[in-house]
C-alpha cells in the first residue's frame, strides 16, 4: 500500500497553492532569523567590576610607608653598631642639657603662690563665719510641729516609736550642752562695764534655747475628732 502524498494545504486561502507554500515557507524562515537574534529582556550577566574595590591604592600605600620607615630605622641601627664595632664601644658620659627652659616661670610660680593664698584666706572666711540659721530652733519646732501631728491624728503611728531613741539621745545631748555651756560662763569673770556686743553674743545662733524641748511621750494639745 503506497501511501499518497497530500499536497501542501495554506491556511489562508489562495489560487496557486505552490506560490503559497513558498510564501509561507520564506515567512516562517525570517520568523526563525529573527528569534535567533533577539535578545534578552532581563539583564543577567554578572555586574561591573570595579579596581577600587580589588586594588586598594591607599592601604597599599601605607604598607609601603610602614616598611620604608622600618628600612631607614634598621639602617640607622646597622650604621649604630658599624660605629660601636669599629670605635669599641666608648660610654659617651658628656652632659647635654638641651631641655627649654621657661622664661617667666618665676612669674608663673609667684601667681600660682598668690592664688593659693587668696583660696586659704577665702576659705579661713568660710570656717570662721558664723551660721545665720540656729539649727537648735529648727529641731524644737520641728519637735513642736511632730507633737501636733499625733495630735490631730486619727490613727496611731507606730513608726515613731522607732525615733523615741533618737529623740530621747538628742535630748540627753542638748542638757549636756547647756550643763557645759552654764559652767563655763560662770567660770569667766565678770566685767564691771558690758560691751555693746555682750548681749548679742549670748544670744548668737550657737547658744542654747531658753524654753524646753517638748517630749513626744506627753501630748500638749488634745483634739477630739466627732464621728
Amino acid at each position: 500500500m503506497s501511501l499518497a502524498v497530500r499536497p501542501y494545504q495554506p491556511v489562508t486561502p489562495a489560487n496557486n497553492k505552490y506560490l503559497a507554500k513558498r510564501w509561507d515557507q520564506e515567512i516562517f524562515n525570517t520568523h526563525r532569523k529573527k528569534v535567533a537574534c533577539a535578545l534578552s529582556v532581563v539583564d543577567n550577566n554578572p555586574p561591573r567590576v570595579h579596581m577600587h574595590l580589588h586594588i586598594k591604592l591607599k592601604k597599599l600605600q601605607f604598607e609601603a610607608e610602614r616598611l620604608a620607615t622600618i628600612e631607614r630605622d634598621n639602617r640607622i641601627l646597622l650604621e649604630k653598631m658599624a660605629h660601636i664595632m669599629r670605635t669599641g664601644g666608648v660610654v659617651d658620659n658628656k652632659k647635654e642639657d638641651n631641655h627649654p627652659k621657661s622664661l617667666n616661670k618665676i612669674k608663673r610660680q609667684r601667681e600660682l603662690l598668690r592664688i593659693t593664698h587668696e583660696n586659704l584666706a577665702i576659705l579661713k572666711r568660710l570656717t570662721t563665719k558664723d551660721p545665720h540659721y540656729n539649727h537648735k530652733k529648727w529641731l524644737l519646732e520641728w519637735q513642736v510641729n511632730q507633737q501636733y501631728l499625733m495630735n490631730i491624728s486619727k490613727f496611731p503611728h507606730p513608726w515613731r516609736q522607732e525615733q523615741s531613741q533618737y529623740i530621747s539621745d538628742v535630748q540627753r545631748k542638748t542638757t549636756a550642752n547647756k550643763r557645759i555651756s552654764k559652767k563655763v560662763n560662770n567660770s569667766q569673770p565678770k566685767s564691771s562695764t558690758p560691751s555693746k556686743g555682750g548681749t548679742k553674743g549670748a544670744t548668737s545662733g550657737h547658744s542654747a534655747p531658753s524654753q524646753p524641748i517638748p517630749s513626744l511621750a506627753t501630748p500638749v494639745i488634745s483634739v477630739t475628732h466627732a464621728e
